[in-house]
């Protein structure tokens, strides 16, 4: 499982936007063909090719705090939002400008009698991807998800591959 963050490359207070992303396509889960959208309603990537076919945008990158409330870990790891904020600041994103992530092969039921969100382990399988084309120039960031009960404990590396030429 990965967290997945995009900003404009041309104005970083441009990003991937849960909100926005949700209205326009009126669903909380994304697959093939839909598009994922800044905050300035812009398509910032567009879904090729989803294997899985269930991705979202419901819960923020797992951190230290999230660790320590509600799980009591007293000395958490820094979580995929550690890793996203270390990234990023090389490129001059803050980690208060880091939004809710996409969540890739996340499986976050949801209880449609309470809304209670469930966090259950990926529905992926060996050789399942996800495909993506970028609207724009993008600043992207991706985490292999660490979270022992959301990965099924197994910390297996994600792999990943980006088709373009890379803008230095």
């Amino acid at each position: 499982m990965s967290d997945l963050l995009c900003f404009d490359r041309t104005d970083l207070s441009e990003s991937l936007s849960n909100r926005r992303t949700i209205d326009f396509a009126s669903n909380i889960y994304s697959s093939t063909g839909d598009r994922l959208c800044a905050n300035r309603s812009d398509v910032m990537l567009t879904v090729e090719e989803a294997r899985v076919g269930k991705h979202d945008f419901l819960l923020t990158p797992c951190s230290a705090e999230r660790f320590r409330s509600p799980y009591g870990h007293e000395d958490p790891h820094r979580g995929c939002f550690g890793n996203l904020a270390t990234a990023l600041d090389e490129g001059g994103v803050k980690p208060d400008q880091i939004p809710a992530s996409f969540s890739v092969f996340m499986n976050v039921p949801v209880d449609g009698e309470t809304g209670k969100l469930g966090v259950e382990p990926p529905l992926s399988k060996a050789g399942d991807f996800t495909s993506f084309k970028a609207g724009m120039d993008l600043v992207v960031a991706l985490t292999a998800c660490s979270a022992p009960l959301s990965n099924k404990g197994d910390f297996k590396p994600n792999r990943y591959e980006i088709i373009g030429e890379p803008i230095a």
